[in-house]
């Protein structure tokens, strides 16, 4: 009988001790122990299997615990790291459930701590009397408090406690420790808790002499000022370092093999679902979505239904200029050269680099180095068709138009249906919030261009390029022979009397120019001449002039 597929396990005990798929990710243990980075923060997106990563550190390092049989036919037990199995006290803790309102938040907070305390309470016996008094402070605000002001000592004094009774330094492993601040962020109570998280994870991780080595998880670096200034040579891996690229997410060689034990294959469908993330030097694929896939065998996405992208979203709200013409850019050639930082987060440090280093953090887009000198500069690119459905979200809102309208006018299109293309195009441009912004012909060409980034899975995006004769507004070049590709010509006028003899000056101007140059295949021309939400829209045939 197959082995059962490890969809939402995330305890280590638990994927081999109950004899689930595993993917042998032991040797991440080797490196951490080599590396003796004090403290390590690895930042990748949600579902690259960070939590079960962590449960497994836990697992092998917690002195408590007898895992030789969980560990017994992995890798790490062939190295000579294998005496390090269950040696030093440890702390593991995720902040993943830190969600919901303030209160709620907080509660979720100080339970995870309560439950650290509770697990641990074998440690508190012997005290002196000025251990005792500060214990009792510790557990009093912990049960009794209603802020996270009162929270800052609560693991540097575990840690101390563990350290004597033991004798022995502490592993401290924090899962998710980033999801506190983005939660508190996006609910609008950032600066009510970020003072107490900071603290507690500054005096744990910077001055507690307690601590043997940490690894921290998340999606991003936040509150860099207060947690991470002075410490010695903390390391930060991103999405571009090498450092345990391998680790976080499937290989293509795990893949393939996960695949071929369920009966399915890695064949060129499955990769440009799935693949295109590049982590390091790896090419990694997303766990939880092919898990999903071979349990469903069905080919659709999985991971943009995982997590909330109100942080991005919100994050879309305060973009500038120059972020809005990278977008638009990514949009139009699937790919975009720019300056990116990923160490920064983008709430703290509001700038252009910062948010295209979230969109690469929280994995909706993945880098290529090029060869400029410039140490932060990349390539982005969207990483497959799976990611490529959620920026037709992302894009719906970016533009502020319902993603069921434009999923109607991508369809029509796609399916040469004019009358389709006039309904939902006519009622895109009614319910915009406010045509103020649309003032002329560029403003609705550009609108346009953003709404293409439904279609850049099934067709070539050509903006203002040199075609024919002269520059055509957009092209849109079917990449299935099925399909009609598209010649758009946008105008605008201020006289409402106009516009569809512009419309029809448009295709003209098509026609003269032959913008159609080099196309094969059924093309239709569509002249869009506008005024304010008013549009006449020309739509006609190749063959038909």
């Amino acid at each position: 009988m197959k082995k059962a597929l490890p969809i939402g396990v995330m305890d280590y005990h638990k994927l081999i001790s109950e004899n689930y798929y595993n993917v042998d990710k032991s040797l991440m243990i080797k490196d951490f122990l080599e590396r003796k980075t004090t403290v390590t923060l690895i930042t990748r997106p949600r579902r690259f299997g960070k939590t079960l990563n962590m449960s497994m550190m836990a697992e092998f390092f917690d002195i408590t615990k007898n895992s030789k049989d969980i560990f017994k036919n992995t890798k790490i037990m062939q190295t000579e790291y294998a005496s390090y199995i269950n040696q030093y006290p440890t702390i593991f803790i995720s902040f993943a459930n830190a969600k919901g309102h303030k209160e709620q938040f907080i509660l979720s907070i100080k339970t995870t701590l309560q439950d650290i305390y509770e697990k641990n309470e074998h440690v508190f016996s012997n005290m002196s009397q000025f251990e005792k008094s500060r214990y009792n402070r510790i557990v009093d605000a912990l049960i009794h408090d209603n802020s996270l002001n009162t929270i800052s000592e609560s693991l540097d004094f575990l840690m101390k406690r563990m350290e004597k009774y033991y004798h022995q330094k502490v592993m401290v492993f924090i899962d998710e420790y980033d999801t506190p601040f983005i939660e508190a962020h996006v609910g609008e109570f950032y600066d009510d808790i970020k003072s107490g998280l900071a603290s507690l994870l500054h005096n744990a991780l910077k001055t507690s002499p307690s601590l043997q080595y940490a690894m921290l998880t998340g999606i991003q670096r936040v509150a860099k000022e207060n947690i991470f200034s002075d410490l010695n040579n903390p390391a930060v891996c991103t999405l571009t370092d090498q450092h345990y690229s391998q680790y976080f997410g499937f290989t293509e060689t795990e893949t393939k093999a996960m695949l071929e034990y369920y009966g399915l294959s890695l064949n060129d469908k499955v990769k440009a679902m799935y693949d295109g993330y590049h982590i390091g030097n790896m090419e990694i694929y997303n766990p939880w979505s092919i898990i999903n896939y071979i349990d469903n065998k069905e080919l659709r996405p999985y991971w943009v239904n995982t997590s909330s992208n109100k942080m991005i979203k919100d994050a879309m709200k305060e973009c500038d200029t120059s972020f809005k013409q990278g977008y638009e850019k990514l949009i139009e050639t699937g790919k975009l050269e720019t300056l990116v930082q990923m160490e920064t987060s983008f709430f703290e440090v509001s700038n252009t680099p910062n948010l295209w280093g979230l969109f690469v953090n929280a994995g909706y887009l993945t880098t290529e180095k090029t060869n400029s000198l410039q140490i932060d500069r990349y390539i982005l690119r969207i990483p497959n068709q799976e990611v490529q459905k959620e920026f037709q979200q992302l894009t719906s809102y970016y533009l502020n138009i319902s993603s069921t309208d434009l999923s109607g006018l991508c369809d029509a299109l796609l399916f040469g249906n004019q009358i389709d293309f006039e309904n939902y195009y006519t009622h895109i441009l009614l319910t915009l919030p406010s045509y103020h912004d649309l003032q002329n012909e560029n403003s609705y060409h550009v609108m346009f261009l953003g709404m293409c980034a439904w279609l850049s899975h099934d067709y070539e995006i050509i903006s203002n390029k040199e075609a024919g004769k002269g520059r055509c507004d957009i092209i849109l070049k079917a990449k299935s022979a099925i399909s009609p590709s598209y010649i758009l010509e946008f105008k605008y006028s201020t006289n409402k009397e106009k516009i569809e003899q512009l419309s029809n000056q448009a295709i003209q101007q098509i026609q003269k120019n032959h913008y159609d140059a080099n196309m094969s295949g059924k093309v239709i021309y569509i002249g869009l001449a506008h005024c304010g939400k008013d549009v006449f829209i020309t739509w006609r045939n190749k063959d038909k002039q």
